[in-house]
């Protein structure tokens, strides 16, 4: 079992930024893919980004593209998603999952574990 705590969510106004953060514990170890994914009111759960422990390999969406920056530090088990240039369309929760292996999937069917989600709010 992995164990998913974010953290780092608030109110902020457009162009502003923020910093996420994902706490992981359990079972934890070099060979799993770690992803954030946002859902809005009346919206579908959508893929953000996702980084692999041991290589560092990233990937983005492309609505995020350009403005987030997803990192580890692998000594403190930590995943962190940096925003900036945020807009109101960004307002979501955002959730912290995790898949074991290496490949890198923006289906959220094909992570095993989750985070309790960290609200993000953006004011225009």
């Amino acid at each position: 079992q992995v164990q998913l705590v974010e953290s780092g969510g608030g109110l902020v106004q457009a162009g502003g930024s923020l910093r996420l953060s994902c706490a992981a514990s359990g079972r934890t170890g070099s060979r799993y893919v770690m992803g954030w994914f946002r859902q809005a009111p009346g919206k579908e759960r959508e893929f953000v980004a996702a980084i692999t422990w041991s290589r560092g390999s990233t990937h983005y969406a492309d609505s995020v593209k350009g403005r987030f920056t997803i990192s580890r530090d692998n000594a403190k088990n930590t995943v962190y998603l940096q925003m900036h240039s945020l807009k109101p369309e960004d307002t979501a929760v955002y959730y912290c999952a995790a898949r074991p292996g290496e490949l890198i999937s923006i289906a959220r069917s094909n992570y095993n574990y989750w985070g309790q989600g960290t609200q993000v709010s953006v004011s225009s």
